[in-house]
């Protein structure tokens, strides 16, 4: 009896310190910034939308031109205009400052789509990178260590460069 007794107790805690091993997750951590800015994709997807933005600059830039010519025009030609035409004038004017200002502010709503659409094939990529490396080595967690304050797990930023093919 007092053999069994203590074969259940070993029993016991062999169990509990089984589920207790099993219940221990492993974690690592990765810097997802990181690795996103040291993509190829992402230097060209930058590359291309600094490129649009300037040409939306310069066509804001042309427009303010324009903008700026009519306007010393009115005032140079307005002691000579009736006022009627003065107002008129203005209205136009007026109508271009927001014409300039809506195409400001629909460039800028490009832009921000655009480089959403550009970003997200590349974070997906990443993001997937990063599961099969961390599934290939039993991680059961990847954490942002850009979010973490004590970082002790492994750091799995080196291993997905090199799934990735990244130097």
């Amino acid at each position: 009896m007092k053999q069994f007794k203590t074969l259940l107790f070993a029993a016991a805690l062999f169990v509990g310190a089984t589920s207790f091993m099993t219940a221990q997750s492993k974690v690592a951590h990765i810097n997802t910034q990181e690795l996103i800015k040291a993509m190829p994709e992402t230097k060209a997807a930058e590359a291309e939308m600094q490129q649009l933005g300037k040409t939306y600059e310069a066509q804001i830039a042309d427009s303010i031109k324009e903008l700026d010519k009519k306007l010393k025009q009115y005032q140079a030609e307005g002691p000579n205009q009736t006022e009627e035409e003065n107002a008129k004038r203005m209205q136009e004017v007026e109508g271009m400052k927001q014409s300039i200002a809506q195409f400001q502010q629909n460039a800028q709503q490009d832009l921000s789509k655009k480089e959403f659409d550009k970003l997200k094939p590349i974070t997906d990529k990443a993001k997937a990178a990063i599961m099969k490396v961390a599934k290939a080595q039993g991680f059961d967690y990847v954490l942002d260590a850009s979010t973490l304050v004590v970082a002790e797990g492994k750091d799995l930023l080196a291993d997905v460069k090199k799934e990735l093919g990244i130097q």
